[in-house]
């Protein structure tokens, strides 16, 4: 065996101990069960909206069906007043009388990212202590906002988000999408957050209390940010504060209809991973041994590269499982995993290609700081290109 099998081999055994840490680490954090509060505070959940989105009134719905104690405020936003979502929430309004749910319509603008130009002004709005928001295409289960607020109530925690699973609908790309973010994603939050290597804030969930938001600048601060998650994160630890990640999954609905809306979203999020957080992005690629034992195999056809074959495939099997068992949710069509797994380090690969992203129909580079720099704007004539 020559010596470039060697290496990829190496790199491919190094990933299959990988998966089988994640295995492990999968369990590990689904089991945990922080203390209920004594007492349960107000909550103020906020919804940035952008056009009809399939299924937004199921996703809309599961937070205004909570079975939480104490008052729950919901603000729906959106910028402009045609927008396709407005339509939605007036039925959702009318469908709930007795719960606190209010549209908020406001076209203010405080920098490039639009959904926290939304959040900025539904805050304004926000009547309780704790600040919850979460993005559009989440579906949570009932006992939600109780499992958030235990967490935010630990000592020393100073923001609560959540994983999340995929839930597909038909299209055999948003399978998938729904498959990656079961089998790449949300083993890798669970690794993060058993190593203390990752301080995971993600767009599912991150509750916060409103001293919290205000002592970091509120959401005006990070207006510019495509990682604005990561942002706000970022902030609040800054103050000396945890980030607590919850025991339980959300529910991401994945539409992608199409290959290229598949890899454009895709290539956003490793775009925006790498620019933000480059070590880590680099470590990434010790997560994808079925690319690195089938180029073993090519390099040196025989049963020791495939036995790494078969090992990476079965790992990424016995994962996949894994996070089914330990999250509770359905089986995934299993024979999709090799080529999910190529197609993950396709993306993977793709990342380093470029720094363009596109998102809600627009172009932009992302800079190092993680800002939203448009297509066609030098970085030295903005302040904050990083």
């Amino acid at each position: 065996m020559n010596a470039a099998a060697i290496v990829v081999l190496a790199l491919a055994g190094a990933g299959i101990l990988y998966l089988v840490l994640a295995c492990a680490m999968v369990f590990r954090l689904a089991a945990r069960r922080p203390p209920e509060p004594a007492t349960w505070p107000a909550v103020s959940i906020l919804k940035p909206l952008h056009g009809a989105e399939p299924r937004l009134f199921e996703n809309l719905s599961s937070f205004v069906e909570q079975d939480y104690p104490g008052p729950v405020q919901i603000l729906f936003g959106v910028q402009r007043p045609g927008d396709s979502a407005v339509a939605i929430v007036r039925r959702l309004i009318e469908a709930y009388p007795d719960r606190d749910l209010a549209l908020v319509v406001d076209e203010r603008s405080w920098g490039e990212n639009r959904k926290v130009s939304n959040l900025a002004n539904l805050a304004e709005r926000a009547r309780h202590e704790v600040v919850v928001l979460a993005d559009s295409d989440m579906r949570v289960r009932r006992d939600y906002l109780r499992g958030v607020v235990a967490c935010l109530a630990e000592p020393g925690v100073g923001a609560v988000t959540c994983p999340y699973h995929g839930i597909a609908l038909p299209p055999l790309p948003a399978r998938f999408v729904a498959l990656g973010i079961d089998t790449h994603f949300l083993p890798g939050v669970t690794v993060s957050v058993g190593l203390g290597i990752g301080h995971p804030c993600l767009g599912s969930t991150i509750a916060l209390r409103r001293e919290t938001l205000e002592a970091i600048g509120g959401f005006q601060a990070i207006a510019d940010s495509l990682a604005d998650d990561h942002e706000l994160g970022r902030r609040i630890r800054g103050q000396g504060l945890a980030i607590a990640t919850t025991p339980f999954s959300l529910g991401h609905i994945c539409v992608q209809d199409s290959a290229a809306a598949l890899l454009a979203q895709e290539l956003r999020w490793s775009r925006t991973i790498r620019q933000i957080e480059p070590a880590g992005h680099v470590g990434a690629l010790l997560t994808h041994p079925l690319a690195f034992a089938l180029a073993a195999f090519a390099l040196a056809p025989g049963p020791v590269a495939g036995a790494f074959v078969a090992a990476a495939l079965l790992a990424r099997l016995a994962l996949c499982i894994a996070v089914e068992r330990a999250f509770r949710l359905p089986p995934h069509p299993y024979w999709l995993i090799p080529v999910r797994d190529l197609l993950s380090f396709f993306v993977y690969a793709a990342s380093f290609l470029g720094r363009s992203v596109q998102w809600r129909g627009r172009q932009f580079d992302v800079t190092r700081k993680g800002a939203l720099l448009p297509r066609g704007v030098t970085p030295n004539t903005r302040s904050d290109a990083g």
